[in-house]
């Protein structure tokens, strides 16, 4: 078995709502290793996006320990788990979040250039290949408004592997995509996952690209369900 890359230890999410108190995670544990596949299947309301922001450090859990690369980092400052994020981590979502401002090669070489040791003609460089890996090698220039649907989730796609990531994280990649982008999508995740040797977790409600998963994780209010099992 390859080595895990990304480690939850029951981990408990719990919101306060007023005078009470919702268990959005009620004591969740999950492994994850190099180079694997892994799907998060559930309703909505289940708590699939807030797992997945807990374990990308952008929320804590209120108990619980997360582990990356064996060290943890669920405790650590805002800033110290910005950094371990731009190290490890790539997030795709189901809305592209790219920068309206910025051109598509902009947006995608931001998470270099964020790093003080990389220089800007090499943060460019990267950028332009990955662009022209997800096939958008033409659309360097263009702005996110100028782009269509699956054009934008390419370009957050590579933008999320730029940093050659140890663990993507995706958040409905296909969501918003007709069936024909959907697909040409997901299987360019499958030829980057092999390309980059990186594991990836994914919550979707896209049956074909969770059958595609090395494991399938069925979540039923906060906790794993019988049918699904880490």
């Amino acid at each position: 078995m390859s080595k895990v890359v990304l480690d939850a230890r029951h981990i408990v999410k719990t919101f306060n709502e007023g005078r009470a108190y919702v268990d959005v995670l009620k004591g969740l544990s999950l492994k994850v290793h190099a180079g694997e596949f892994v799907s998060i299947v559930g309703a909505s309301g289940s708590g699939k996006s807030t797992l997945l922001h807990i374990l990308g450090g952008l929320d804590r859990p209120t108990e619980g320990e997360i582990y990356l690369n064996d060290a943890r980092f669920d405790h650590l400052n805002e800033t110290s788990r910005g950094n371990l994020r731009n190290q490890h981590l790539g997030f795709v979502y189901q809305f592209h979040h790219l920068l309206p401002e910025f051109s598509a090669l902009e947006n995608v070489a931001m998470p270099l250039m964020l790093r003080q040791s990389v220089q800007y003609a090499e943060a460019k460089k990267e950028a332009e290949y990955l662009l022209e890996r997800v096939g958008l090698s033409h659309r360097l220039s263009h702005k996110p408004g100028e782009l269509s649907g699956g054009e934008r989730q390419r370009v957050a796609l590579a933008r999320a592997l730029v940093t050659k990531p140890q663990v993507m994280l995706a958040d409905e990649p296909t969501g918003n995509l007709d069936r024909n982008t959907a697909k040409n999508i997901f299987e360019l995740l499958n030829d980057l996952k092999q390309e980059f040797n990186m594991a990836m977790l994914i919550v979707t409600h896209d049956e074909a690209l969770a059958r595609s998963a090395d494991r399938i994780l069925y979540m039923v209010d906060g906790l794993w369900s019988d049918t699904g099992h880490q």
